[in-house]
């Protein structure tokens, strides 16, 4: 059957002291809508439908980003989350199938989880999301059950001391067929203390029909909601931690793992070694056996098998190594393409360049990419060699088996097999480096005399 999911992304989230949507605040350099996204898209899902609110522009361009098939609706005023997926009806109007309830600010639930909804929906009318509280205190809805039935939610402000005393809470995610769960929304009234539509009631009113609703349980954990800056930085613990230990058990070396901070979607391959302090950004591939030296901070780029980046390298986008390249100390790399086998050892930058196989880079060696207004691209060919402090004036070509003699400024092509040698020439003064300094302290003398 298919399955149409339904993120509400509506919230103002007022606690966050924030102009930007809730939803759009990043959790491993991610919107947290991202998360649910993806989460969501483990289901395969025939259709996507976000619900915006506060900021719908913002909300509508960062979904056009993340899944260009998604639709977004819009829920002018928020009267309540029954109100934010009915916003979905027209959307859905032709839809035969499944839908399923997902929170943009709920960044956590496991695809295996959503898998264990729709299996539930196989067999009842409606399937609701609960977990086990650690905390019997909590002010959530309790689920009271009558052998796999869900007999109704309780909203603990209403819940007798008996009912407060269950530990299986509501999450506020649910599964239901599409026409059945529109159609039960139509029902929902709003005779309550904040006079909103509260999707909780759907279940009520399903029991009333005569239908099936169950409930499944999911580790407290995934239904960890995020409603202000410090649930926000909670949540980003919880997803780096997580993180660190699945990149430990497919065989990932993390020297010291809690120093390492990983993105949404860092892909690190098996065997890799990755010392204390790395920072990865968006967007980054780092392939089996490669090592990732301290301090290096790495944002869209791929790193091959076996290279090695740092320590203190800066991977900007754009930047390509092959096998077993050699990106060393204070080396940044930006839109680039490092060949195998190369080498840019120390205190250099390489931008919008291409660098041959087996070439080296000596220390301080710049590629001069931008005159202002354009950028401009240098090649290196193959088992060329660099000199230390050469200046690269791009558009430039040097080529296979070449040389640069150090502190050159290379302005014209180098042929290849070639060394260019683009310096003034050296002229020595015997004794003017006394005379000189002699006149300079006798010039300081006189005007602390004056002072």
């Amino acid at each position: 059957m298919d399955i149409a999911l339904v993120i509400l992304a509506a919230g103002k989230g007022t606690r966050m002291n924030s102009d930007l949507p809730k939803v759009l605040h990043p959790i491993a350099q991610a919107p947290m809508l991202a998360h649910a996204l993806q989460a969501g898209a483990a289901l395969e899902p025939a259709r996507t439908v976000v619900v915006a609110g506060h900021g719908a522009d913002l909300v509508r361009a960062a979904v056009a980003e993340l899944d260009e098939t998604a639709e977004v609706v819009l829920q002018e005023e928020q009267n309540g989350t029954a109100h934010a997926v009915d916003m979905a009806r027209p959307a859905l109007e032709e839809f035969e199938g499944d839908v399923v309830v997902l929170f943009g600010d709920t960044p956590f639930i496991r695809p295996e989880t959503l898998d264990a909804m729709v299996a539930a929906r196989g067999r009842h009318d409606m399937v609701i999301l609960g977990f086990d509280t650690a905390h019997p205190d909590a002010r959530y809805g309790r689920l009271v059950m009558q052998g796999d039935r869900l007999a109704r939610i309780v909203e603990y402000k209403d819940a007798s001391e008996e009912e407060r005393a269950i530990r299986f809470c509501n999450s506020g995610l649910l599964a239901c067929d599409a026409k059945t769960l529109f159609s039960l929304i139509a029902e929902v009234g709003n005779d309550n203390a904040a006079g909103e539509y509260y999707l909780t009631e759907v279940a009520e009113l399903a029991n009333a029909r005569g239908l099936s609703v169950t409930a499944v349980k999911c580790d407290e954990a995934e239904t960890l909601g995020i409603n202000s800056r410090a649930d926000l930085a909670e949540a980003d613990a919880v997803f780096q931690a997580r993180a660190r230990a699945e990149l430990l058990d497919l065989g990932v070396t993390l020297m010291a793992p809690e120093t390492v901070y990983l993105a949404f979607d860092t892909y690190i391959g098996r065997d890799s070694v990755i010392e204390p302090n790395v920072v990865f950004g968006p967007g980054v591939t780092v392939e089996s056996e490669a090592t990732i030296r301290a301090f290096s901070h790495l944002e869209g780029c791929h790193v091959s098998r076996g290279a090695t980046v740092g320590p203190f390298a800066r991977l900007r986008p754009g930047a390509e190594l092959a096998e077993h390249v050699h990106i060393g100390n204070f080396v940044e790399i930006k839109n680039a393409q490092i060949a195998e086998g190369a080498k840019v050892n120390h205190l250099s930058y390489i931008g919008d360049a291409d660098v041959g196989a087996k070439t080296n880079i000596g220390a301080g060696t710049i590629t001069c990419n931008y005159d202002g207004v354009m950028k401009h691209r240098t090649v290196i060919g193959e088992r060329a060699f660099i000199g230390s402090n050469t200046m690269l004036v791009a558009p430039v070509t040097v080529g296979n088996d070449a040389m640069t003699a150090t502190g050159s400024v290379i302005t014209k092509d180098v042929p290849a097999e070639a060394m260019a040698v683009a310096r003034a020439r050296q002229e020595n003064k015997p004794g003017l480096a006394v005379k000189l300094f002699e006149k300079l302290k006798a010039i300081k003398a006189n005007k602390e005399k004056g002072q």
